[in-house]
């Protein structure tokens, strides 16, 4: 990945950056941020202001800090971080899903939009999801079928959520659920950001008769506020190499069989 001062940053990337940082550490001075993204003030501090007028961060006197209330990167800022890790994966969840006629659960995600993708090769699966940008992804992709269940919208995961979308779910059966996750522990199971969110996956989860979690490194170890399901409810985990080997063990351990992409260690040039 390129450092944030190198011109390939994208301002995309940076804004990212700069939210990931105020949501780990706090209110924070522009001066501090502009040194650590390797960008002027100048730059920050319209970065900022952008932010600002999206509720995604809170301006302060001389800095700025995390929106109240949520530690939620929006999803049409993610898509840059870990890129490369997450096409790998995906990648690889395709090749786990069976030969011929097939329904797939996909929750909301870059990686599992990422999945998608890796799948386009495919027009004889069923996908059930309850991701506005997936289900249409999908669609225009000319998959066999398309569930999207309905509910209420989430604009920061573009996610139909609630009663009606978990009702959809208890309806459908699931050959193999692909999952993301915010977090993931062996004692926290797989996390995320929205308790209503979370519900709904679970009920998918539920439904499925393989469940594939499909997560980048950077998610591993952490615990976010809402539980979707305990560890014994995954069957394979497919992450990157980023994870430490103990990190993996314990994972292995809890009975989740582990797939480890390899993503090379970028280099300077």
């Amino acid at each position: 990945m390129n450092a944030p001062g190198s011109s390939s940053f994208k301002r995309s990337d940076r804004m990212v950056a700069l939210l990931a940082l105020l949501n780990e550490h706090g209110q924070l001075s522009l001066t501090y941020l502009a040194d650590k993204l390797g960008a002027s003030a100048a730059t920050i501090r319209r970065d900022v202001a952008q932010l600002a007028s999206q509720g995604l961060l809170e301006r302060t006197h001389g800095g700025a800090g995390p929106a109240r209330g949520t530690h939620e990167i929006p999803v049409r800022l993610r898509g840059g971080r870990h890129h490369d890790a997450k096409q790998r994966i995906a990648v690889h969840v395709a090749t786990l899903i069976p030969a011929g006629k097939h329904a797939i659960g996909l929750t909301g995600g870059t990686t599992t939009a990422e999945v998608l993708r890796a799948l386009k090769h495919r027009d004889d699966l069923t996908i059930i999801t309850n991701s506005l940008s997936i289900g249409l992804e999908a669609a225009e992709q000319g998959q066999s079928r398309v569930l999207i269940a309905g509910g209420v919208l989430r604009s920061s995961s573009l996610e139909l959520v609630g009663s009606l979308a978990e009702t959809t779910m208890k309806l459908v059966n699931v050959g193999t659920a692909v999952v993301g996750a915010d977090g993931i522990t062996v004692d926290g199971g797989l996390t995320t950001h929205d308790e209503v969110e979370a519900r709904t996956n679970h009920f998918m989860i539920e439904r499925a008769q393989r469940v594939i979690a499909a997560i980048d490194s950077s998610k591993i170890g952490l615990v976010t506020l809402a539980k979707m399901v305990d560890l014994k409810d995954i069957d394979l985990l497919v992450t990157d190499s980023g994870a430490t080997d103990e990190q993996l063990r314990r994972i292995r351990a809890a009975g989740v069989e582990v797939h480890v992409v390899d993503v090379p260690t970028p280099t300077a040039d």
